[in-house]
């Protein structure tokens, strides 16, 4: 199963009063596991972003001059996350702004929902911990993940972070070894981060083999059985159909 770990900066909170995206970052996980393969970029919003948004993520007018339009990315985006399932913190509000970008384009291909499953983890959070918070950093001390380089919100980091925590939430697990990993990136920004994770390969298990004296107890704990069972040992029966 393919799915896609994603978040969004903004100018301001509301998308009707014309809000923009202006950083999106999503993380790809398969079959549970990270694989290393994400998608971000910055968004130039042709307008100005409020001072209060600036403050929480630290994204300036001046350094979104020189990036593209949400126009001309949109493609590899839509491309990047169709027919995944997107996992999403508070997903009304990044799908509240995706939408309405996507409603500007010449040809727009309809909403998210349409192209992708949405989870709300902070439904998921609200159902697990009820009348506890369930912001982000409140999830990640809940599940001991370690969120020491959000100073300032960024998507590409909240989309990593989340990940970890969706992840232990669902009974998951991450591993954390940083490995550089090929993905469609755009610039770096304010509180960029390099964020990596463990690969697929890991050192093989030893085996340790019952010695003959080992297995020879083993039959006769097994003969025991029979003995009080009158006759029937499972193990022995699941050895003779494996």
């Amino acid at each position: 199963m393919r799915q896609i770990v994603l978040d969004t900066e903004t100018t301001g909170l509301e998308a009707s009063q014309g809000h923009r995206i202006i950083e999106i970052g999503c993380v790809e996980l398969v079959n549970r596991r990270l694989t290393g393969n994400h998608y971000h970029q910055y968004i130039n919003p042709q307008r100005d972003i409020d001072q209060g948004a600036i403050e929480v993520h630290g994204i300036t007018n001046e350094f979104l001059e020189d990036k593209p339009l949400f126009a001309q990315v949109a493609e590899d985006f839509i491309e990047f996350i169709s027919g995944a399932e997107l996992i999403i913190h508070n997903a009304p509000f990044d799908l509240g702004f995706l939408d309405a970008e996507i409603q500007r384009l010449q040809q727009p291909c309809g909403p998210v929902s349409e192209l992708c499953a949405v989870v709300d983890t902070l439904v998921m959070a609200r159902a697990k911990h009820p009348g506890q918070r369930n912001n982000l950093d409140a999830l990640c001390q809940r599940y001991h993940v370690d969120n020491s380089q959000r100073d300032l919100h960024g998507a590409l980091l909240d989309a990593e972070i989340l990940a970890d925590v969706y992840l232990a939430m669902t009974g998951g697990q991450t591993a954390f070894q940083l490995s550089d990993a090929t993905a469609n990136s755009g610039d770096g920004g304010p509180g960029s981060q390099q964020i990596k994770r463990l690969g697929a390969a890991r050192p093989a298990l030893p085996v340790i083999r019952a010695t003959a004296a080992e297995r020879a107890a083993h039959e006769a704990q097994l003969d025991a059985i029979a003995a009080s069972s009158g006759g029937r040992v499972l193990w022995r029966e699941l050895g003779e159909r494996g």
